[in-house]
């Protein structure tokens, strides 16, 4: 395994390995079984940066989430599992009552919620501090001075060590960023979108995003890491939850004419290395100039065999530049 370091500041910053392991459908899709041997060999195989959120996994019985951190509590306890393992969590969208949703009933970012959310998601994974926690939706009921300072207090309080944002346009992130620093207090420093080899349309509107969605790690989120090197990227949905081998599952916004020379550039490196189209994509991240960690999600031991593999893959410069050049 391979490590880096998240985060700025000597009291919080964690060193994670580069390939993060999604827990969302841990507890509900997945069954506890197979999620405590998935758990077990990605810790095994030297692993140590797990995420999940306290609305996970709502969708799977129309009730408001929280199964797979309270599967990573039980896992934590049975394995006597101490802080070298570092656990990021997210709060904001979990829906407030059961069949709602975060579109439409989300809890939301004020100062009551990041308490009473934060509070509810230790005790459920069964840790004194969360070593990572996010803001998983735009709230804009709520002023961000007031976001910023209600996380900056748990980070006081030693609840909280780093503090993160996902699925934000750009420019509020910078907002609370600017806010914190002004005030002296800590801001977000681990950003998670999605973000994969092939390149989303930004202009297909959904539910969360009606002008375009702001979910995806575009030009303005990559241009931000580039001018501040003390941010990481953490990209969701890496391998587009199996669409490079099973193209039926391509979403929508990937449909397009740019898509299929990336496609050709990922198998023909794939053909050259020998390596899985999955592989060259999680290693075309983790080894690229920006400071990028894939989190991926897996059902089974030999999807997550294939994974691991990837970050002992080192693809030449040539490579490189031939993937990134493809549109």
């Amino acid at each position: 395994m391979k490590y880096r370091t998240i985060g700025t500041d000597p009291t919080t910053r964690r060193e994670v390995s580069v390939l993060a392991l999604g827990a969302m459908l841990f507890g509900s899709v997945t069954d506890e079984a197979t999620s405590f041997a998935l758990l077990d060999r990605y810790v095994e195989a030297g692993g140590n940066f797990i995420d999940t959120s306290d609305n996970y996994a709502f969708w799977a019985d129309g009730g408001q989430g929280g199964q797979s951190e309270e599967l990573l509590g039980r896992w934590r306890r049975s394995r006597g599992t101490g802080d070298e393992i570092v656990i990021a969590t997210k709060l904001g969208a979990r829906p407030l009552a059961p069949g709602t949703g975060y579109v439409d009933n989300p809890e939301g970012l004020s100062a009551k919620v990041i308490r009473e959310s934060a509070e509810r998601s230790r005790e459920r994974l069964g840790l004194g501090r969360l070593d990572l926690l996010y803001a998983h939706i735009e709230d804009h009921t709520v002023e961000p001075q007031e976001t910023v300072e209600a996380f900056a207090a748990l980070v006081a309080e030693g609840t909280v060590g780093l503090l993160g944002v996902s699925n934000h346009a750009v420019w509020r992130v910078e907002r609370a960023r600017a806010l914190a620093a002004a005030a002296g207090l800590p801001g977000y420093e681990v950003l998670q979108y999605a973000h994969t080899h092939l390149r989303p349309r930004a202009d297909v509107p959904d539910g969360l995003f009606p002008d375009g969605s702001l979910g995806y790690a575009g030009p303005d989120l990559l241009g931000y890491l580039r001018a501040e090197p003390g941010l990481t990227l953490v990209a969701y949905s890496p391998l587009l939850k199996g669409a490079y081998t099973r193209p039926e599952r391509l979403p929508a916004g990937y449909d397009h004419p740019g898509t299929p020379a990336r496609l050709a550039a990922l198998r023909e490196v794939a053909r050259e290395t020998g390596a899985t189209v999955n592989q060259v994509v999680l290693s075309w991240q983790i080894g690229g100039e920006l400071p990028v960690v894939p989190l991926a999600g897996v059902s089974s031991v030999a999807q997550l065999e294939e994974n691991l593999a990837a970050v002992d893959l080192e693809l030449t410069p040539e490579q490189r530049a031939r993937l990134d050049a493809a549109h």
